[in-house]
């Protein structure tokens, strides 16, 4: 049986893919769960305006992270912490910390966008990157400062 995926499913295709599969398979797990429309003409339309709205909805996002790129690479985020004489941290500086500190300066972002290298156990200035959609990666500098 010909059918249309309207999902990403694992192992068997991605989202507009037209593919071959039993029909018991597609008549009992597929269809019901939304995943995969039947291959007729009329759902092929259906498909094409489907990735018409995805498209522009994916372009929006882009453009919206192509926007906080532009303010987050002009901002300077300073955390104050305990440290020794030799600038060693007694911890290290996480993941948390920064966003915490984004979240200060009315920046909202999700957990695992930052990309640390390594552990931050030293004061200093720090280039780190934030993921902010697949297509658009921010520079963000980290001051480290001893309170």
């Amino acid at each position: 049986m010909k059918i249309i995926l309207t999902k990403d499913v694992e192992k068997l295709g991605k989202e507009g893919d037209v593919i071959e599969v039993k029909e018991g398979f597609a008549r009992n797990f597929l269809l019901p769960q939304g995943s995969a429309i039947k291959a007729t003409k009329n759902s092929f339309k259906e498909i094409e305006e489907l990735k018409k709205r995805k498209d522009k909805q994916d372009e929006k996002i882009k453009n919206e992270a192509a926007q906080l790129k532009a303010k987050l690479e002009t901002l300077s985020v300073t955390i104050t912490v305990e440290a020794k004489d030799t600038e060693e941290l007694y911890g290290s500086v996480t993941e948390q910390q920064i966003l915490k500190a984004l979240k200060e300066e009315g920046f909202a972002l999700d957990k695992g966008k930052i990309a640390l290298p390594e552990a931050i156990k030293k004061l200093g200035v720090y280039n780190l990157k934030v993921n902010l959609h697949p297509a658009v990666e921010a520079n963000l500098r980290l001051w480290v400062m001893k309170k």
